[in-house]
């Protein structure tokens, strides 16, 4: 099933999500499974549950010809460089930021079936899951952006339109 995407002002995007115990758990299962139709839907990279509205630590990912289930991901390496590149977003329609990211990272998580897992990204793959946990975070891509004369306020006032 297709689920609304939340779009930037929702306070569910800027909230911090909390852990899945049980990640074989229907409810789970049933939430992955809507937003992968959800992502690929919009034509999205990526979706994190806090876009469709939960507050459950689970994100999934497409990219580089491969689909990722990440439930409690995180960065446990990163490099040192940084690449900047224009970025979009699912809640941000339309739009897109300049954003610095980490060239590559690790990360861990559980997969959909609740094994856990250890992947090292690089390219569209590691910008992909620094910006899928950032939502997990509350951390938007504004919140990121590369500063100009006018503040990240103003850039996402300007070009938002709700």
């Amino acid at each position: 099933m297709k689920l609304d995407i939340k779009k930037y002002g929702e306070p569910i995007l800027r909230g911090k999500t909390v852990k899945i115990k049980d990640p074989s758990a229907k409810d789970v299962q049933t939430l992955i499974s809507n937003m992968l139709e959800t992502m690929k839907a919009n034509n999205g990279v990526g979706l994190a549950a806090p876009q469709v509205g939960s507050t459950l630590r689970l994100c999934v990912v497409d990219a580089e010809g491969s689909a990722y289930v990440l439930i409690n991901p995180q960065i446990t390496a990163s490099s040192k460089t940084k690449l900047i590149s224009e970025e979009g977003c699912l809640s941000f329609p339309g739009k897109f930021f300049p954003v610095p990211r980490h060239a590559s990272v690790q990360v861990r998580f559980l997969d959909q079936d609740g094994a856990a897992q250890k992947i090292k990204a690089s390219g569209l793959l590691a910008r992909a899951f620094q910006h899928e946990i950032d939502h997990l975070d509350g951390v938007l891509i504004i919140d990121r952006i590369k500063k100009t004369r006018q503040t990240k306020k103003e850039i996402a006032d300007k070009k938002i339109k709700k």
